[in-house]
């Protein structure tokens, strides 16, 4: 893990050199690349330094450490990263902004549920494996589960996530957001408002810009490599 600022601060250029870099070899502007920094067991103390440091959006993996953190830097866009669990995705309503594993089913339907209440429409991200290997919706089953989420009161599905195994080269990575992009733009011809492609995390970030992701999840190249927590989701 960093220890100082300015190892952030460094660390932060340089990621956006790269996203920006990715984006003009793809044609795209940076500005379109929304970069959120996941804050997954770092202390309050960095994450405020990531706040400070101008990084806007940030992301958790667990609800009870998005409660804590959320504290600590109150002005940034949370957003979810890690699996709904069905005992604690109704707490997501009152603290994240975004939520981007969402999956037909009752953790999706408690969170949803529970925004309403509180008068909250929480912008969603559905999900898909095309690998077979990690959670979410294949392919084939996407246009079936947003008109579920279409369903919902209290959230609204505003793009598509995916999470491609973990490679050992970052091309492994490209075939895998080619086919969320071709898939997105083709479930957009029903659903105008699926403009968001959350794909892309430390290792191959870069191809998931050029291959047109809205947003991406950095964790280790803007934070350093941290212990995995077994924490209560």
């Amino acid at each position: 893990m960093i220890g100082t600022r300015e190892e952030l601060t460094d660390n932060l250029r340089a990621v956006r050199e790269a996203i920006g870099k990715a984006a003009a070899r793809a044609g795209r502007d940076p500005a379109d690349v929304t970069l959120i920094g996941v804050t997954k067991t770092l202390p309050d103390s960095v994450v405020t330094w990531a706040a400070d440091a101008g990084l806007a959006d940030l992301g958790e993996n667990y609800v009870r450490e998005l409660a804590v953190k959320r504290a600590a830097a109150p002005d940034a866009r949370w957003h979810f990263v890690g699996p709904l669990q069905s005992h604690t995705a109704h707490r997501l309503a009152a603290i994240a902004d975004v939520v981007h594993s969402a999956v037909p089913g009752r953790a999706l339907a408690r969170l949803a549920s529970r925004a309403a209440r509180e008068h909250r429409r929480i912008p969603v991200l559905l999900q898909v494996d095309d690998t077979g290997v990690h959670a979410g919706v294949r392919p084939g089953d996407a246009s079936e589960a947003l008109r579920t989420i279409d369903g919902l009161d209290g959230v609204e599905a505003v793009g598509l996530m995916t999470l491609p195994p973990e490679p050992r080269d970052p091309e492994e990575s490209r075939p895998h957001f080619a086919r969320l992009r071709e898939l997105r733009d083709e479930l957009r011809e029903r659903v105008p408002g699926l403009r968001e492609l959350s794909m892309g995390m430390s290792l191959d970030y870069e191809i998931a810009v050029e291959e047109g992701a809205t947003m991406v999840r950095v964790g280790t190249a803007l934070f350093g490599p941290r212990p995995s927590l077994d924490l209560d989701r």
